[in-house]
């Protein structure tokens, strides 16, 4: 079993490091480690974005917590979608005409002042490494598991090789190898789902049926919670609807698009695709729980991390198992590497080029600076990963949503869309939105436990209004001090909505 799923995860990774050699030759300055010199097309990003969120939190994660908790597990499945829908809606296009090489380029577009894009930088590193401790926590455990590796090692190892696909070719070889790997997933969900099925009647609701009919009927349906319980699912759909447009590693695939009818493209392919592959995930789940049983699945891996791994060795033995660890280990690593690329760029062209050094630093040097941040990120995300490992990974994600929906999110899309914005409502709602997220977060009940002061596990309903109403107070008050430092709004709307050929312009915008 070992062997069998070392020799497929060596094939796999070989094949990714062959992709990375390859984009080594294009990755020459910060604009290619970035974002891939901006020469990506519309359906190769598309499937790079669904790479990047068909990851270890979406496929572990989200079995997992269908698995264990039934129904509420649903809400994980059906918030991706929507949320692109609405990137799609408010700021695929935009985000590409703004950007450079990170998000904070974007705010800064419209606002001067180094504190502010700081801000941004630091809150997009916090995002950053939670999500990296996410894939790290994913891998391990299921390398441990199917190769018999201690957990650690595992996580170390694959640092090693994301920092390796990095270094060689930056955001080309990410999104060559998250095209490579959202090929494969597909292919091997698809053959998952046809075993699954071919046990139930080839009835795709079959596992719904079996296990209403094994544990209740309550287990495939809405019931009635307990208040904590019913507003915290509110509170997960409003994190994960609007904190995709804030989480850095994604947007960022936005910026790596030729132009802003391929960042339309992308995020349409990309939606496509979630559709299809969230449905699967909870039949996944109660099939899991149908077929491995919740006290395997909580022997395996507490949060329930290790579900659909389990039911593809039920369903269709070691083959297939070994080949699905190896894709999301592919899987994995290409994320790894996504958020890296991110977070070295809020470290690098942010905090160093921008902030410390005013501008005044050469390309290359920022390049390197950008490489070395990248390590250093990664091996803070390691060290959080190693005291994380039970808990369940769909769980960690939503808090990374969480946190983006209250300080990213509202910033990037009042900048865009909001005249009488200024620099100090976009300070306000970025500082106050970060520091309320992890406040509430640490004395909620995944930290502090049945002595938890906060009720709530994920934060977003108290956190997003609170950090518009930020917004909103401290646009207010820089008004009456006089804030003026930033573009005239109507330049920054001609560049976010330019227009387009055979359309009638109006002044009015």
């Amino acid at each position: 079993m070992h062997a069998l799923s070392m020799v497929i995860v060596a094939v796999i990774v070989v094949a990714t490091l062959g992709l990375a050699a390859l984009a080594a030759r294009r990755n020459s300055d910060a604009g290619d480690h970035y974002v891939a010199g901006q020469r990506v097309s519309g359906w190769q990003n598309g499937l790079a974005i669904a790479g990047e969120q068909l990851s270890a939190a979406s496929l572990l994660g989200i079995t997992g917590a269908v698995a264990l908790t039934g129904f509420s597990g649903f809400y994980l499945a059906i918030g991706i979608p929507t949320a692109f829908l609405l990137v799609l809606l408010i700021v695929a296009e935009p985000l590409r005409n703004l950007g450079k090489y990170t998000l904070a380029d974007v705010v800064s577009f419209r606002f001067d002042g180094r504190l502010l894009r700081a801000s941004v930088a630091v809150t997009t590193l916090v995002i950053s490494v939670i999500y990296m401790m996410i894939q790290f926590v994913g891998a391990g455990i299921l390398a441990e598991l199917l190769l018999g590796v201690p957990f650690s090692v595992a996580v170390v190892v694959l640092a090693v090789l994301m920092t390796v696909y990095m270094l060689l070719g930056g955001m080309v070889a990410a999104t060559h190898i998250q095209v490579f790997k959202s090929v494969l997933l597909l292919a091997v969900v698809f053959i998952l789902l046809l075993f699954v099925i071919s046990r139930t009647g080839w009835n795709p609701v079959g596992p719904l049926v079996e296990a209403s009919a094994k544990f209740g009927p309550e287990v495939v349906s809405a019931h009635r919670l307990d208040s904590a319980s019913a507003w915290n699912n509110v509170s997960l759909i409003i994190g994960l609807g609007l904190g995709v447009m804030g989480l850095p590693h994604v947007m960022l695939r936005f910026l790596t698009t030729k132009n802003a009818r391929a960042a339309r493209t992308s995020s349409l392919i990309a939606m496509s695709i979630f559709s299809v592959f969230f449905l699967l995930l909870p039949i996944f789940g109660y099939a899991a729980l149908n077929e491995v049983g919740r006290e395997r699945i909580v022997a395996d891996n507490k949060g329930g991390n290790l579900a659909v791994a389990r039911l593809a060795e039920a369903v269709s033995g070691n083959m297939l198992l070994s080949v699905l660890a190896g894709v999301v280990i592919a899987t994995i690593l290409a994320v790894l590497a996504g958020i890296a690329i991110a977070a070295s760029g809020a470290a690098a062209h942010d905090l160093y080029t921008n902030v410390i050094k005013r501008g005044d630093v050469s390309p290359r040097r920022q390049l390197i600076v950008g490489r070395v941040a990248g390590v250093v990120i990664s091996l803070l995300a390691i060290v959080l990963a190693l005291g994380a490992q039970n808990l369940n990974i769909g769980f960690l994600a939503n808090v990374a949503f969480a946190i983006a929906a209250a300080t990213l999110t509202p910033v990037l899309v009042l900048t865009i869309y909001w005249r009488g914005f200024n620099r100090t409502g976009a300070q306000a709602a970025i500082t106050g939105g970060l520091l309320l997220s992890i406040v509430l977060v640490v004395i909620g009940p995944n930290v502090m436990g049945g002595g938890a002061i906060f009720p709530l596990s994920i934060p977003a309903i108290v956190t997003v209004p609170v950090a518009f109403a930020l917004a909103w107070l401290g646009t207010l008050a820089g008004r009456r001090n006089g804030d003026a430092h930033g573009r005239p709004y109507d330049e920054i709307a001609v560049r976010a909505f330019p227009p387009r050929r055979g359309v009638a312009t109006s002044d009015a915008r």
